[in-house]
């Protein structure tokens, strides 16, 4: 069988772009397939109001080892209960109006894309472009002049779907490297009773934070051989027209790539040319269990990211509610 390269991977860029889908200046994408009917009719699924994050914490103890200048989120006071009891050593916030009343106050240092998060369609270029074909030029050091993360902001809400790939396999998670392919996602999709169409939100899970939690150290979770989509999985995806995709692994798809001479090929694929929205880092694991418990792999789905402006990722706290 020969081995897929560029060539198989400008294919399904052609076979997959959506430039111009939805008029020459769209920024939002996939996100178009997101509709007023489909998110009213993903609020009927709430029935026991069971709410379920899969945001890891955001603090010193989370994956990042430092690769592609990624560290985890640094948190520090700049008023605390410290500087209360000092007295008078304090400062006053409150313009003399702070004799009985003090308060505390910090602030956080993190890449943006450092936890739980999300990617925007400025993420990545390929040959000199970002999604709906606009220049790479269009993000500048001063951040996305266009398809910046905020343009998700009002949009990542609707009908999420659990596929848990471990569970439909008999096994507690995917060995790194592993491929996840169309048969796989469908044969889960089965599994779990549902089916997967326009506007959802696609969680797929691969019990790579589960393996990390059993050895008892992130490891090389963080940009090492990971589980994760495939090449294969392209197609399955994009005729379901889904609003987005999140995994529990560092870079969604599968390491090594299944594509020597191209690194992440489904990140051109899928935020390039699709313009579909990538999330990365989900603690799928507590999700997982519910579904397992009740039988109920689909829910109301809602995850905005923060709306920082021309950023090109934003952490989340994504939230399911059954």
């Amino acid at each position: 069988m020969t081995q897929p390269d560029i060539a198989d991977v400008r294919k399904l860029c052609e076979r997959h772009r959506n430039w111009g889908r939805w008029g020459p200046g769209d920024q939002r994408g996939t996100l178009n397939h997101v509709t007023a009917d489909s998110i009213i009719a993903a609020a009927g699924l709430v029935r026991s109001g069971r709410v379920i994050s899969m945001a890891l914490p955001f603090d010193e103890a989370g994956p990042q080892n430092g690769r592609f200048n990624r560290f985890n989120p640094i948190h520090l006071m700049t008023r605390s209960g410290a500087d209360v009891m000092a007295g008078t050593a304090v400062r006053d916030f409150y313009g003399g109006n702070d004799r009985h009343f003090r308060g505390t106050d910090d602030l956080v240092i993190m890449p943006l894309q450092s936890g739980t998060q999300w990617d925007s369609l400025a993420h990545v270029v390929f040959e000199d472009r970002i999604y709906n074909g606009y220049g790479a030029d269009q993000v500048t050091s001063r951040g996305a002049l266009r398809n910046a993360v905020s343009n998700a902001s009002g949009g990542m809400v609707g009908r999420g779907v659990l596929l848990d790939i471990p569970a439909s396999r008999g096994v507690r998670w995917l060995e790194p490297g592993t491929a996840i392919g169309a048969d796989d996602l469908q044969r889960a999709a089965g599994q779990a009773g549902v089916t997967v169409g326009r506007g959802d939100f696609l969680f797929v899970r691969t019990g790579a934070m589960a393996r990390a939690r059993d050895a008892g150290s992130w490891g090389d979770y963080a940009g090492g051989p990971s589980p994760g989509l495939g090449l294969q999985s392209v197609d399955w995806i994009a005729d379901r027209e889904v609003a987005a995709v999140a995994t529990d692994t560092w870079g969604m798809e599968v390491l090594p790539n299944e594509t020597p001479d191209v690194f992440q090929p489904l990140h051109i694929v899928f935020i390039v040319h699709m313009g579909l929205w990538i999330g990365e880092i989900y603690d799928l694991d507590p999700l997982a269990t519910d579904c397992a418990g009740d039988g109920v792999y689909e829910f109301f789905f809602c995850g905005p990211p923060l709306p920082f402006s021309r950023a090109v990722g934003s952490p989340v706290n994504p939230i399911a509610v059954k």
